[in-house]
């Protein structure tokens, strides 16, 4: 991606997936990459939740499955980040931990769960996702995505 870092460079030739969020104005940047498609699906909603709460020592207490129909890969990525904003605002639970495997032209996310009431809140929850500058594909080290979430 644009701006990477030495280490992210260095990480990501070692085949290591991660996220980042970067300045934004009013709203927040994240920036995420994996060796796979599916990966990098998950690093960006690890990234949505990171901007908002710390789930680094919270416990998952449920895990739910969701399938998301593979239609564009801009739809999974906003599909997904649109899936972590309603389990917050309808059912008051955040992903600690999630999985993604695409299967028979859906993708299959399982999410580990906990109460919003066990993590730390750290910022804004999350309203929506943004189309305008959201990029997701293949790149020389596998794939990465940028994505604005309105806060």
């Amino acid at each position: 991606m644009v701006g990477d870092t030495d280490d992210v460079i260095q990480a990501r030739r070692r085949g290591e997936s991660g996220h980042r969020a970067v300045p934004h104005p009013d709203d927040v940047r994240i920036e995420a990459w994996g060796v796979s498609r599916e990966r990098c699906l998950v690093e960006a909603a690890l990234g949505m939740v990171e901007c908002f709460a710390d789930v680094t020592t919270v416990r998952p207490t449920s895990v739910e499955r969701v399938r998301l129909a593979e239609d564009t890969d801009e739809g999974l990525l906003t599909a997904l980040l649109d899936e972590v904003a309603v389990r917050l605002d309808e059912d008051g639970r955040v992903p600690v931990d999630l999985e993604a495997d695409a299967t028979e032209g859906e993708l299959d996310v399982r999410l580990a769960l906990a109460e919003l009431t066990d993590v730390q809140v750290t910022g804004i929850d999350p309203r929506g996702v943004s189309w305008h500058g959201l990029t997701i594909g293949p790149d020389p080290y596998g794939w990465s995505c940028a994505v604005t979430v309105d806060v």
